[in-house]
């Protein structure tokens, strides 16, 4: 199974995952031509794609899917809730809403060789899930957007052998940042979006002895470094009473701007 992030950000989010015979995109919230080219630079096509899975409807995970519906037809999953949503927005233009379907969270969903799980997270959207990804053995967890997490959640990702989570903020930096207060509230709440250090510390939380490699996205661009959230995660997991240590594992950094190179997982 490869993992490749093409932009992961609070400006837009793209994740593909795939195997020899099955090819899908988490999330479709860049334009159509970044997410053509960043397909594309993996030696596929749109066309190759077998699916998109929605984590929910915001706008830097749906943006594009309008136009790359106007000229694929691509099956679209999501959640009742996330499905309902896109389809009452105006924002997507015409498209075959035939194309969108439902998937129930907590309940396995196959796609050729690739298992799927959609996973109940806490963040302000109708009903936002993230994924556990499973293909020959190996597997897969991605988690952006989400507040706070439960043990419920570390239970659906422990094990993984590759593991995306959110390092969306610096607190510091939003509590001193431009942000109107209403903003900043709904982003330190339960249900908006992972700090840096919390981050670190549902990594610290899931770290076991078949995880090959961890990815943080999802990085706020006005309240958050790349340097920044590399070091405070990777200071949260040495400073665990674990018996891991920070150096046990390679901790990528998603580009909001640029994709990432390609895990084998």
């Amino acid at each position: 199974m490869r993992v490749c992030c093409i932009a992961s950000g609070s400006s837009g989010n793209c994740t593909y995952v795939g195997t020899d015979t099955a090819h899908i995109l988490i999330d479709a919230g860049l334009s159509g031509k970044k997410t053509r080219e960043g397909v594309e630079s993996l030696d596929i096509t749109l066309d190759d794609i077998d699916g998109i899975f929605l984590t929910h409807e915001h706008s830097d995970h749906i943006k594009g899917l309008g136009i790359i519906l106007r000229k694929h037809d691509i099956p679209v999953y999501g959640t009742p809730g996330t499905i309902e949503a896109i389809e009452n927005t105006q924002d997507l233009g015409e498209y075959d809403h035939s194309l969108l379907h439902t998937i129930e969270p907590d309940e396995k969903f196959i796609l050729k060789d690739i298992n799927l799980r959609p996973v109940n997270i806490a963040h302000d959207a109708a009903q936002p899930v993230g994924y556990r990804i499973e293909s020959e053995g190996r597997s897969f967890g991605m988690i952006t957007d989400i507040g706070s997490y439960t043990d419920y959640t570390i239970e659906n990702m422990r094990g993984v052998n590759c593991m995306m989570i959110e390092a969306n903020h610096d607190v510091r930096m939003l509590e001193t940042g431009r942000y109107p207060y209403p903003l900043k509230k709904r982003i330190l709440s339960d249900h908006g979006h992972l700090s840096n250090e919390k981050a670190g510390d549902f990594l610290d939380t899931i770290l076991n002895d078949q995880i090959e490699s961890l990815i943080i996205g999802h990085l706020s661009q006005e309240n958050n470094l790349p340097e920044l959230a590399y070091e405070a995660v990777r200071g949260e997991i040495e400073m665990s009473e674990s018996k891991y240590h920070a150096n046990d594992f390679p901790l990528i950094v998603a580009s909001r701007t640029h994709r990432s190179e390609v895990i084998e997982v």
